[in-house]
């Protein structure tokens, strides 16, 4: 929880705004990748990809 602390006050003190969108899409695509290698879904999410 620190490590986001430290990475948003880094973005917000460089105005580095425009990595939020790039960060956001980064953690959603590994959500994903994790549930879907122990998940029925499996085969639809890799037809996707």
């Amino acid at each position: 929880m620190e490590f986001l602390k430290e990475l948003f006050r880094f973005l917000k003190t460089r105005k580095k705004f425009w990595m939020i969108p790039l960060i956001l899409i980064l953690l959603f695509l590994a959500l994903v990748i994790a549930l879907s290698g122990a998940s029925a879904l499996a085969p639809f999410i890799y037809t996707i990809f």
